[in-house]
């Protein structure tokens, strides 16, 4: 029988690098959320095997974050990586101690519309705020009840889904943003949708099926951006919205209708509008505000509209006079900028000599910044440059930008024969 014996080896001295791996190991738990929160999802998983202290410290982080960003798989196999995203997303929410404040999930692959519903279930059960669902391929997806009843959200954004909410819905009474688009959802039940948060701050809608009148009714509204084929859109309630974004379309087979009511759109668009500061007016909105009764300026002066961005057809009479009459509007616009529809002027012979007239009461006292863009050097064009430039006693920079480089030359040098009423004005030509 023989006897072995080991020498105990010593304790090993903490090194400085362990020191300072403690000195991390040690902050407090709230910061080591945020930096774990600032890591895909992946890598906050992948912290566990640092030491014992940090195996379940991602199992707290507040904010989860499923994407494209978060998962690399290499297989193409599209059921392999579905089973593969399931399973993560499921280990993840079932070893989560504490609560959960953000979950967004946007993934391009198809997902199990119960496997989603289990989710939003879970997170549900939590002092959930901020809910992003992107539901890139199949069917719009019908979100849970459970989803509306997440009071304490602030903010929620979805992607290709139908809203449903339960007969006994109340509203988000802390919602602050709300972002929906490629939604399907009925007239009625937006309407309530929007009156029943009564803190909604900013508002997104981008290609709505459903809804063909916007009655937006939110007395805390800041910020609005829209784009779509809507028949009519109109404030109720709305004196702090100041930053507008709007690109709708109008429906043509309307529009006949619409040109027959000799009712003011201009009028009753900015009627709830006080205090508005930007307004970005896209796609063929111009043309919806032309309708009807357009007057000299509006009764009601935007004091506080500092930059304004209108997409116009030259070419058409009634949408020069609707920008004429918001340009009259706006004595205090400071930045000003006018996009070109070269689709449609190249398919109509149309001319006008509008803003060839002596329109002086559209000085421009304190404009100094203003960007023409996809012009081709049509008179008309040309003929509001010229107006700008003469009608801008301040004006520090005119940038231009054409179409397409044919007859830029021509282009340029009519542009240095204008007179301008500022000394300080300096024209700059991109190139398109």
């Amino acid at each position: 029988m023989s006897i072995v014996i080991k020498q105990r080896e010593p304790s090993r001295l903490p090194s400085k690098a362990d020191a300072e791996f403690d000195r991390i190991s040690n902050l407090p738990g709230h910061v080591i959320d945020q930096i774990l929160s600032r890591l895909p999802i992946r890598d906050a998983v992948r912290s566990s095997v640092l030491s014992r202290k940090w195996r379940y410290k991602w199992a707290t982080i507040p904010c989860l974050v499923f994407d494209n960003h978060c998962f690399n798989f290499s297989s193409q196999d599209q059921s392999f990586i579905k089973n593969k995203l399931v399973n993560i997303i499921d280990h993840v929410l079932l070893l989560h101690n504490g609560p959960i404040h953000k979950f967004k999930l946007s993934h391009r692959d198809l997902l199990g519309v119960t496997d989603i519903d289990r989710w939003i279930l879970c997170i549900s059960r939590s002092s959930i705020k901020e809910v992003v669902l992107e539901i890139w391929k199949g069917q719009r997806y019908k979100p849970p009840s459970c989803l509306f009843n997440c009071q304490n959200l602030i903010h929620l954004e979805l992607f290709n889904c139908l809203l449903k909410p339960p007969l006994m819905f109340k509203g988000f009474k802390n919602l602050k943003s709300l972002d929906l688009q490629h939604i399907t959802i009925t007239q009625d039940v937006f309407e309530k949708l929007i009156s029943s948060c009564p803190s909604l701050e900013r508002l997104t809608l981008m290609n709505f099926t459903g809804v063909t009148h916007l009655i937006i009714d939110a007395p805390n509204l800041q910020f609005f951006d829209i784009g779509g084929i809507f028949e009519d859109v109109s404030f109720l309630n709305t004196v702090h919205l100041s930053l507008i974004s709007i690109g709708l379309y109008v429906n043509i087979d309307n529009e006949e209708n619409g040109a027959q009511d000799n009712s003011s759109k201009l009028l009753r668009f900015f009627v709830n509008l006080p205090h508005i500061r930007r307004l970005e007016i896209q796609s063929y909105f111009l043309k919806y505000l032309a309708m009807g009764y357009v007057p000299s300026r509006l009764p009601n002066l935007c004091v506080d509209l500092n930059h304004l961005s209108i997409r116009i057809d030259f070419d058409d009479l009634e949408e020069n006079t609707a920008a004429l009459c918001l340009l009259r509007s706006c004595p205090n616009l400071q930045e000003l900028e006018m996009l070109a529809r070269p689709e449609e002027q190249s398919s109509m012979e149309r001319s006008t000599n509008f803003w060839e007239d002596d329109h002086w009461s559209s000085l421009f006292a304190h404009l100094r910044l203003v960007k023409v863009s996809g012009i081709s050097g049509v008179k008309s064009e040309m003929d509001f440059i010229k107006f700008l430039l003469s009608n801008s006693p301040v004006l520090e920079q005119l940038t231009v930008k054409p179409a397409s480089q044919e007859g830029e030359w021509e282009l340029m040098k009519e542009l240095l024969r204008f007179r301008r009423a500022s000394i300080y004005a300096e024209v700059i030509y991109l190139d398109p």
